[in-house]
């Protein structure tokens, strides 16, 4: 199979989108039009209406239907948690090449049979974190790469939004949908993001509570991570927050980074790199600013294309999903919720 990498190739790879809804759409908006050959959901019109926007592209309702089709390559599933693992493990069976949005599951025991099943038929899984390719983040990886923070010491990050009526009653809410609350929506970014600087933590402490909305599920979480080296990361996440919120910070022994906002409601995304100087005091100074807003999706995308024609495993995969799972659910036994 010949895999678009957007360096020029014979073949685009055909692409099934499982779910319309909001991401599902966003994925489809950064993909070529004339690769998308299906697209499914249970709601028949809105699949209808996403496929008229493609020249070669059906709509239905059947995902087992998408799925096997014979000229579909890549299946990239964005439907509630609860499905995310069943119709990746469908996918992975097919043969196909999968990105699922995160958390990629509900349980470290999905993802870790995905990951079994993905090894034995030699297809590669995606997990969509977007948020590592982010501007700031690409050029905060750029720096912490280079040397020029010394070793790395902790991260403090936090990630909140202030839900909106009816907040309590939505999918997000419903454990049986969704899995958790707060710590498995926005928390899975901020602890893969930690990862992808620190590596895999040996020490999850940290607690989950239920304080303002009425639901079953947790609406902020608190969290103290440490690697086997012992740095530390030291997270947040909140559907409390009121004036929604994105800041994440990297201490190195000669600098820090700090990212804040990530457009629209969260703010311009600025990435403020501080350079101690020998005599300490105020660092240096550099701000880099991102008003255009972020192709983290597409930056995203382009990469598992390059990843499959590489045979190369993904860098947000399904190892660094079943890592931010193990922290979920220790939290949250820790927290009396039991298996969400």
């Amino acid at each position: 199979m010949s895999i678009y990498t957007g360096s020029g190739s014979s073949k685009l790879p055909g692409i099934a989108i499982i779910g319309c809804g909001l991401i599902g759409k966003k994925r489809f908006s950064h993909l070529k039009p004339e690769q998308i050959v299906a697209v499914c959901d249970v709601n028949a019109k809105r699949a209808e209406d996403l496929a008229r926007q493609a020249p070669s592209c059906r709509a239905t309702t059947s995902a087992e239907e998408a799925i096997t089709s014979k000229n579909v390559d890549v299946v990239m599933i964005a439907t509630l948690n609860s499905n995310l693992a069943s119709l990746s493990q469908m996918a992975i069976q097919a043969g196909k090449h999968v990105l699922v949005e995160k958390p990629g599951g509900i349980s470290v025991k999905e993802l870790e049979t995905l990951k079994t099943l993905s090894e034995k038929q030699r297809v590669q899984v995606r997990v969509g974190f977007n948020h590592r390719y982010h501007p700031a983040f690409q050029k905060a990886y750029e720096i912490s790469k280079s040397g020029a923070l010394g070793p790395l010491m902790f991260i403090r990050a936090r990630y909140g939004h202030g839900g909106r009526v009816g907040y309590d009653q939505e999918w997000r809410a419903d454990p049986k949908l969704s899995g958790g609350g707060e710590l498995m929506d926005q928390g899975v970014h901020l602890i893969d993001l930690a990862g992808s600087f620190l590596g895999d933590f040996s020490s999850i402490e940290g607690h989950a509570a239920t304080y303002f909305w009425n639901m079953p599920v947790d609406d902020n979480a608190f969290l103290n991570l440490r690697t086997q080296h012992g740095q530390t990361a030291w997270l947040q996440v909140s559907c409390t927050e009121w004036k929604n919120l994105f800041s994440f910070e990297v201490y190195g022994k000669n600098a820090k980074l700090h990212i804040e906002g990530l457009g629209g409601s969260y703010g311009v995304e600025r990435l403020h790199v501080y350079n101690m100087l020998p005599e300490m005091g105020p660092p240096d100074t550099t701000v880099y600013e991102y008003p255009r807003g972020d192709q983290s999706w597409k930056l995203e995308m382009q990469e598992f294309f390059e990843d499959i024609a590489l045979n190369r495993t993904p860098s947000s995969g399904l190892h660094e999903a079943i890592r931010a799972m193990t922290v979920v659910e220790k939290i949250y036994q820790k927290s009396g919720y039991g298996n969400q």
